[in-house]
């Protein structure tokens, strides 16, 4: 079933874009241009439209604190922190400055500018911005970065001989360039890991483990692919020392994730696969459904582990039950943003639910047909959402989808007082029993010499 909607999904979007160049579109070009400058800490960006056709109003959705000295061609008012612009003619032009520097709550920096390089999103850099213009007008859009001498940039975009970035983003007729950035004195490396042009860059001199990272992917990304097929083509991951947010921070096509991170922490979790599976997916939630985005990525960078066999059985088990005892802390998972706790809680959740609709299927279905989904919808996730393709998979209701059990209201039901270890071990042994035949298991079979049950603790 997985194989068959994987093939789906690509054809309906391969689909959906030969539908869309066959209509009628007239097309304008944005040129977007940034230069860098490590002794302001700014970046003097202008903003050009030309064709014979233009958007007939554009608003740039503004953060005051980092967008300065808006100015241009046409009437540009501002309202509040928007910038309401009106081009003239077939070439206009707007202009401002962006401060680079931006601290987290912690003192770190998830957006900085030293004498040496530059690490930022470029839809940061780029605000979002609201085009009023006929349907069938498209934008054709370039990004050049401009920077001090010897300084190179990149981006998880093509690039011409130029050096200038082309800019895509199917199905939007106004783009804007998305996701993670990195420019100065820069070392990278490069590689195609299963169809997706990956490339590990940091700074120069700062023990940038790009080798050791490109062969981690080499080893998990082709498992997640089979889960989340439509992975973007092209992956920047950009990695940095201090003074940058120490942890990791999902970007489109792209992500950060600070150098000192293990690709596996000592409690068997991957910060670098928890922000990957965010870049598979696409989807946020709502204001109650973070813990499903959050506890996706936790509980597939665990299993993509699993299923390739970078830890064990039993360390999976260990991991889960930790999992379990850290989210008691947080019994309620419906809020607008999900802590440790909660994500902690929300893996366990999904665990028991992905059980839930093996089972209930008899090894038909599974969370991981559930998630595939969702990937390919991406956009906003809601509860209601993940609810309708759950209990689509498993062909019932599921008692841990209830509110009252997300809120922390009503306790799980349990047989016999036992742990979440036992209850995990007691349905993994069911599962391997009964559904070992389908295809569906990550294991495979038992080790010779093993049986299809418990094993001192283990589940072969």
């Amino acid at each position: 079933m997985r194989l068959y909607l994987r093939f789906l999904l690509i054809f309906t979007a391969l689909s959906l874009s030969v539908s869309a160049n066959a209509k009628g579109v007239d097309y304008y070009d944005v040129r977007y241009k940034a230069a860098l400058n490590p002794e302001t800490g700014m970046a003097d960006v202008t903003i050009t439209l030309t064709g014979e056709e233009l958007p007939s109003k554009l608003t740039l959705h503004l953060k005051p604190e980092r967008h300065h000295n808006i100015r241009g061609d046409g009437d540009i008012e501002m309202d509040g922190d928007k910038a309401v612009w009106t081009p003239k003619g077939q070439s206009a032009s707007i202009q401002y400055q962006f401060v680079i520097d931006q601290k987290k709550g912690s003192g770190h920096y998830d957006s900085r500018i030293t004498d040496d390089w530059a690490i930022f999103r470029s839809d940061k850099l780029i605000p979002p911005i609201s085009v009023r213009a006929p349907e069938r007008l498209h934008s054709r859009a370039t990004l050049e970065i401009t920077a001090p001498d010897n300084w190179r940039s990149l981006a998880p975009y093509a690039i011409d001989e130029a050096g200038i970035f082309l800019l895509k983003d199917d199905g939007r007729r106004f783009v804007r360039p998305k996701g993670w950035m990195i420019a100065g004195n820069v070392g990278s490396r490069q590689e195609f890991i299963d169809g997706t042009d990956t490339v590990v860059a940091g700074p120069r001199g700062k023990s940038i483990r790009r080798q050791d990272t490109l062969a981690f992917l080499n080893w998990t990304m082709p498992e997640l692919k089979k889960v989340f097929p439509l992975f973007p083509d092209r992956l920047l991951i950009v990695m940095a020392p201090d003074p940058m947010w120490r942890g990791g921070l999902s970007g489109t096509r792209s992500l950060f994730i600070h150098s000192d991170r293990p690709l596996i922490s000592g409690n068997r979790t991957s910060s670098l696969l928890h922000e990957l599976i965010h870049v598979g997916t696409g989807i946020r939630g709502d204001k109650e459904s973070d813990w499903i985005v959050e506890g996706i990525a936790e509980y597939y960078s665990l299993q993509t582990l699993r299923r390739t066999g970078g830890i064990s059985e039993r360390r999976y088990q260990e991991t889960m039950e930790k999992l379990a005892a850290w989210g008691e802390k947080s019994p309620n998972l419906l809020v607008k943003r999900s802590s440790g706790p909660i994500t902690a809680r929300a893996a366990v959740v999904l665990q028991e639910i992905d059980l839930y609709i093996q089972k209930a299927s008899e090894g038909k279905s599974s969370l991981d047909d559930v998630v595939t989904a969702l990937a390919a919808d991406r956009g906003e996730v809601t509860l209601e959402r993940f609810r309708t393709l759950a209990e689509k998979a498993a062909g019932s209701e599921i008692p841990q989808l209830d509110r009252a059990f997300l809120s922390g209201k009503k306790k799980a039901l349990t047989t016999g007082g036992e742990s979440v270890r036992a209850k995990t071990i007691r349905s993994e042994t069911w599962r391997i029993s009964s559904l070992q035949h389908t295809g569906h298991l990550y294991g495979g079979r038992c080790p010779a010499g093993t049986t299809e049950h418990d094993v001192g603790g283990d589940v072969c």
